[in-house]
């Protein structure tokens, strides 16, 4: 379980920093700069003890609903993790706008949390398949 909490949490890490570097375009940044936090890793990681279960639960639901389940599921993982940071003091995040909630999620970002749970799926699978991880 160890090893598939460090490569969540590499893989988050990873995909976050292409996200942000990708959006700098947006601002006009043509450097693509991407960028993520330490406390990152921790909760990407954490995806072996929720994310897991949570696929084992709903694996034979239609491809839709599980989307619309790890949308919901991520927007709640962000909810509480973004409050316990800010309650701490820490802000590994900034989301403003308009579809801003509290700062630390982005109604906007619902059919991108729609894929990301789908591809998550796609990469448990595989990790199953080669039983990392696994005793």
């Amino acid at each position: 379980m160890l090893i598939r909490y460090i490569i969540y949490g590499l893989l988050g890490w990873n995909i976050e920093i292409i996200w942000t570097g990708f959006t700098s375009l947006a601002s006009g940044s043509k450097n693509l700069m991407g960028h993520t936090s330490i406390w990152m890793f921790f909760i990407y990681g954490a995806a072996v003890f929720l994310f897991e279960p949570v696929h084992t639960w709903i694996a034979n639901f239609h491809w839709f609903w599980r989307g619309c389940i790890w949308t919901i599921l991520i927007f709640l993982i962000e909810m509480i993790s973004g409050l316990l940071l800010k309650a701490l003091g820490i802000q590994a995040w900034d989301y403003t706008g308009p579809t801003s909630v509290l700062g630390v999620i982005r109604l906007d970002y619902a059919p991108l949390w729609f894929m990301v749970g789908l591809i998550f799926e796609k990469i448990h699978h595989l990790l199953l398949s080669y039983h990392i991880g696994i005793k």
